[in-house]
């Protein structure tokens, strides 16, 4: 099992390209499954999530190329209607072939989805929505087993604002019969991005970019191309690596407002940002300044940026709160990051963080994405060495990690290394 090997007190200079969004991805993925031809999808990134859908789309017949960040998607082989769960078990995302195979194939069976190892990430929000369009759906042994004739067009209101529901309703809603209204949608731009995609294919959505989306069912699609946006989240923890080594970077393949909370919090923090015609430019401070950050739905402080503004908090000059009203129990990371000296204190869904004036390197464990990137990111600054086990949770959703943060200036290498 891999690991990477970091020594810190390196600062980051230079430009770094920002890879394609991994959740934008892993929903125009199974998009493709609502028509039949051909798919190219650009700037998509080479990721252990990517593979893992692919996979899935495999077994049902659907027929991938991935070259040079360009995936080849064709659908006019698929002839099975099952998302198995040794595909499903590894990534909740699997679960978005659920609408399309329902919409389209008239049946679907799919497993519960797995994923990160905390928090409680029900489902209920998704199969409530393909009920209201008309589907009849149980529970058998562990699989939501869907079947309908034809879909019709409902009302449909989130309770909760959820990006994978609102997704998954509204690719069974371009296929049904009539209009769907979908109140308190998610407005995440890899659901703009999707819907956006559905268009191309020949849907007509109305609303995109709100949370109120209005979809006039059609009876048909065309294969459509379309380029991933770029990754918000691998461009807000660049710049936590940045503003951590006392850094001055260069982003390229962005798009800076999606991630304008997260520059909104850094500036409070006293680094200096600027959007440029080719990117984004970012200087950290001499010292950071405590900031307090609550996550939030979009275009809030994201979730995933949490556990990396606890590591950017803890060598900060002074107290902060880092609350997430998302998943209240994601602080797994917490325990890793005192392991480098960082001085936090959980209170429920929050943490209290009392900046340090250094951390010293450890060996510590990666339990989720996000706090791996958050291991990472001290380690960056820890005096000495550091070792970040299980590293495979980065590559499910940051490509090449460890090569642009060298090309940063970073001393940080992968190795063939032990489960801790």
């Amino acid at each position: 099992m891999d690991k990477f090997i970091i020594h810190g007190g390196r600062k980051l200079n230079g430009t770094v390209a920002i890879s394609g969004a991994k959740n934008a991805t892993l929903a125009l993925m199974p998009a493709a499954l609502l028509a039949s031809g051909t798919f190219k999808l650009g700037n998509t990134p080479r990721l252990r999530d990517v593979t893992t859908m692919s996979s899935l789309l495999k077994s049902m017949g659907m027929k991938i190329d991935f070259t040079n960040n360009l995936l080849t998607l064709d659908t006019r082989g698929v002839n099975k209607h099952e998302a198995p769960y040794e595909h499903v078990k590894k990534m909740r995302a699997s679960i978005y072939v659920l609408g399309p195979l329902i919409a389209r194939y008239g049946r679907a069976k799919v497993s519960l989805p797995g994923g990160c190892a905390w928090g409680p990430r029900p489902v209920n929000l998704h199969i409530d929505g393909i009920k209201k369009l008309g589907a009849n759906v149980e529970l058998e042994h562990g699989y939501i087993v869907a079947h309908a004739e034809k879909l019709t067009g409902a009302r449909i209101h989130f309770d909760i604002s959820s990006v994978g529901a609102t997704g998954n309703v509204m690719m069974a809603a371009v296929l049904a019969r009539g209009t769907t209204l979908i109140t308190n949608a998610a407005i995440e731009p890899e659901i703009t991005a999707l819907a956006e995609f559905l268009v191309k294919m020949g849907a007509k959505i109305d609303g995109i970019g709100t949370n109120r989306l209005e979809i006039e069912g059609v009876s048909d699609l065309h294969p459509s191309d379309c380029e991933t946006i770029p990754d918000r989240i691998e461009a807000g923890t660049f710049l936590v690596a940045a503003a951590m080594t006392g850094g001055s970077i260069t982003l390229t393949n962005v798009n800076p407002n999606h991630f304008s909370a997260v520059t909104a919090k850094l500036e409070d923090a006293g680094c200096k940002t600027e959007i440029l015609d080719s990117g984004f430019w970012f200087q950290a401070p001499t010292e950071l300044k405590p900031v307090d950050a609550t996550a939030v739905i979009y275009p809030g402080f994201p979730t995933d940026m949490q556990a990396q503004w606890i590591a950017l908090m803890s060598i900060a000059t002074g107290t902060s709160i880092v609350t997430d009203t998302i998943y209240t129990d994601r602080f797994k990371h917490v325990p890793e990051l005192e392991r480098l000296g960082a001085d936090i204190e959980l209170k429920k869904n929050a943490a209290v963080v009392r900046g340090v004036k250094s951390l010293t390197g450890a060996k510590v464990m990666s339990t989720d994405l996000r706090a791996s990137a958050s291991l990472i990111l001290a380690g960056l600054v820890a005096e000495g060495e550091t070792e970040v086990l299980r590293v495979y949770h980065l590559d499910r959703g940051y490509e090449a990690i460890e090569k642009k943060l060298k090309a940063l200036g970073a001393d940080i290498e992968r190795v063939a290394g032990e489960e801790f």
